[in-house]
């Protein structure tokens, strides 16, 4: 691991200005929308919406999400992926604002708002990476810069959660609302500061025009073979529709399971963000020894019994260890098969690709908080966890059975990844819990 750690190091000083100080934005930015996930849930059961109601909330901000990818991706080719960044961060600065006075209109506004900024950023940042980073360099960048996102989430949660409970404490608010308008207060400085390093950045504006012109084109979106198409994007979907029913409300499963207070939630997804910074750095030499599709598959897999313990342990100290490893071992494989998906796409494609992952990712988590509602407002909260996380696992299994029978025996790799697109975790923001 040290030579590892010495190894992005001294890849640093390689990469361009502008590669560097994506790092910077990921930073800033990524603490804020770490922030945002952990917390959200859990300030908006503190004003008193119920759950049904949180869920249609998460649905609302995943279908904004799921309007914007297309026309996102094609405007980013002619305006540039800066420009598009900045409309992105700029929406979700204006949505964190807005969530502060409590009042739900401003409410819906503002996850409306945040669920569109938030995905124009997931997807022309791919593509921006991809175009600011030499090959021979895009392995280390890859690496450090999820690794980056998920120790920003580290210790972005730990001190949100402490700072925003003190502050609250030493003011005398006596509100159950008072940390987390507090610490959404925080995340909405950390956006506006977010927004001011992507200025920094060169304006770019990518040329696509006569590879464009040699395919199939519609609506500015670059698509050669559907069927390879669809075997790369549907395996993340049926993640998605996973992971949207259970992944942002984990947070209100264990506080209620466990009756824990703001710190202690956030010190838990810090902890499970550091498990995963690591396994994303030791995940290629895995990918070296045993094939890309033959390490998804290993890993993905592996988290799968885990799930069980996280959803059925009466323990919280193996509640905690279950969610660590297995958020570790299911986002350890997307930059592999990110890798995988980008080397059998043409660069004119590479921005149609995003959205098409963004996009259906987003709609399995429009679709799924939907599922998890009505769970919670028929079966109550003990069963309606017992019955997402027995989905979950279905359709983790499927999605990780579909993986290795289209694409086992296509790519096995003894030389060094060249990856071309940076995480796309089980999340769908920038480093969002899993």
């Amino acid at each position: 691991m040290t030579g590892a750690l010495a190894r992005y190091l001294y890849s640093f000083t390689g990469f361009g200005r502008d590669a560097r100080l994506f790092l910077l934005t990921t930073i800033i930015y990524g603490a804020a929308l770490s922030l945002y996930w952990v917390d959200f849930n859990l300030y908006l059961g503190a004003i008193g919406l119920d759950r049904p109601t949180i869920g249609w909330m998460m649905s609302i901000s995943q279908l904004a999400g799921v309007l914007v990818a297309l026309p996102a991706s094609a405007l980013s080719d002619r305006f540039g992926r800066r420009s598009m960044m900045a409309a992105g961060m700029g929406l979700v600065s204006l949505a964190l604002f807005a969530f502060l006075p409590g009042q739900r209109a401003l409410l819906v506004v503002g996850v409306v708002a945040l669920g569109a900024g938030s995905q124009v950023v997931a997807v022309v940042q791919i593509p921006f990476i991809a175009e600011h980073t030499l090959p021979e360099q895009r392995n280390a960048y890859f690496s450090m810069w999820s690794a980056f996102g998920f120790l920003t989430s580290l210790f972005s949660a730990v001190a949100g959660g402490a700072v925003a409970t003190a502050l609250a404490d030493r003011l005398g608010y006596v509100s159950a609302a008072a940390p987390y308008q507090i610490l959404l207060a925080g995340v909405a400085i950390l956006g506006l500061l977010a927004l001011g390093t992507v200025y920094l950045l060169t304006s770019d504006r990518p040329v696509f025009d006569r590879e464009r012109s040699e395919t199939r084109s519609r609506f500015g979106l670059v698509v050669s073979d559907r069927r390879l198409f669809f075997r790369l994007l549907l395996p993340g979907f049926l993640t998605a529709l996973g992971a949207g029913q259970l992944i942002p409300f984990l947070n209100v499963f264990i506080q209620t399971k466990f009756n824990l207070d703001l710190p202690v939630v956030n010190l838990i997804f810090g902890i499970t963000s550091l498990g995963t910074a690591i396994a994303i750095l030791a995940q290629p030499a895995l990918a070296r020894r045993f094939g890309r599709i033959g390490s998804i598959v290993l890993v993905q897999g592996a988290s799968i019994p885990f799930l069980v313990v996280l959803g059925f342990s009466p323990v919280l100290w193996t509640v905690v260890v279950a969610l660590t490893v297995r958020n570790s071992l299911m986002n350890a494989g997307s930059p592999i098969f990110d890798a995988f998906a980008m080397e059998h796409v043409s660069p004119a494609e590479r921005a149609t690709v995003a959205a098409g992952m963004t996009l259906l990712w987003s709609l399995g988590w429009t679709v799924a908080p939907l599922y998890y509602s009505w769970l919670q407002a028929t079966l109550g909260f003990t069963a309606g966890y017992a019955v997402d996380f027995v989905t979950i696992i279905v359709l983790y299994t499927l999605a990780t059975s579909l993986l290795w029978i289209w694409f086992r025996g296509t790519d096995r790799v003894a030389a060094e990844l060249t990856v071309e697109l940076p995480i796309a975790t089980e999340a769908p923001a920038l480093v969002e819990h899993a």
